[in-house]
């Protein structure tokens, strides 16, 4: 696609790379406009035409240079800061923090990790159904026109005690579970054996005390100390598949992190 030299866009790549003239957009494609643009970024940052380091310019040239809304360039250039291509960083704009595609992470459901030391996982399914989809949750899902979702709600038990209250969104027709299958394996091997391809996530631990129904559920004492997590999982386009938040007892989990140095 050609560009009038107005609307060129002020951004620090390598000389022979200009998004104006090597992204190449079919609005006749069923590809959505902003996945062509993330899916051809993405080339870019792998290929090395844009290093780490390369700043990307303000999402209005952006979205002037390749004649496309603002929103559809807000949402491509978010899909890869999603996928940990892209960082926004304040004072200097959207920067390209890797050269290469990291490994697709092996995200892991507590079944399958309870599954893997030896335990025995079970399952106890309050919850799996359709329902409609309310805004703050469609928000949640990064899919603002979705109608309906599956939610989801489990009681995680190992070796017979109750460690964890497991709850879900899921865009619907992502997967149509059964309560067996619920019960017998992890949501994410489910989503595999489905065709989903799971890539990334964006997760956020924190804590809590129980409330009533917490202890009741979990077979603690009100009050006590329970770890949160809440964890939005993106497939390998960049679409949310699945949005969890989950309590586990304090006192039979922890979360174990390796942290290594980033960008400065």
């Amino acid at each position: 696609m050609s560009n009038p030299p107005s609307s060129r866009v002020d951004v620090t790549f390598p000389p022979a790379w200009d998004p104006g003239r090597e992204i190449v957009l079919d609005p006749g494609s069923p590809e959505p406009l902003y996945f062509q643009v993330s899916r051809q970024l993405q080339h870019a940052i792998e290929d090395g035409r844009l290093p780490a380091g390369a700043r990307l310019g303000n999402e209005v040239d952006l979205a002037a240079s390749l004649r496309l809304s603002r929103p559809t360039v807000r949402q491509a250039i978010q899909t890869l800061v999603n996928q940990g291509l892209l960082v926004r960083r304040r004072g200097v704009g959207t920067q390209v923090v890797r050269t290469k595609v990291a490994r697709p992470l092996r995200l892991s459901s507590l079944f399958d990790d309870l599954a893997g030391i030896g335990g025995k996982p079970e399952s106890v399914v309050l919850a799996n159904g359709v329902e409609e989809a309310a805004a703050e949750v469609a928000e949640l899902l990064e899919a603002p026109g979705l109608t309906h979702v599956r939610r989801l709600t489990r009681i995680r038990s190992t070796d017979g005690e109750p460690l964890a209250l497991m709850n879900n969104y899921l865009p619907d027709g992502v997967l149509d579970p059964t309560d067996g299958e619920l019960r017998e394996k992890g949501l994410y091997q489910l989503l595999r054996s489905a065709g989903v391809r799971l890539h990334a996530a964006e997760q956020t631990i924190g804590a809590r005390l129980a409330t009533e129904e917490d202890a009741e559920l979990l077979g603690e004492e009100p009050g006590a100390a329970l770890l949160t997590m809440q964890r939005t999982t993106y497939d390998d386009s960049g679409r949310v598949v699945e949005y969890g938040w989950h309590v586990y007892r304090a006192s039979r989990y922890s979360f174990n992190l390796a942290l290594t140095n980033g960008p400065q």
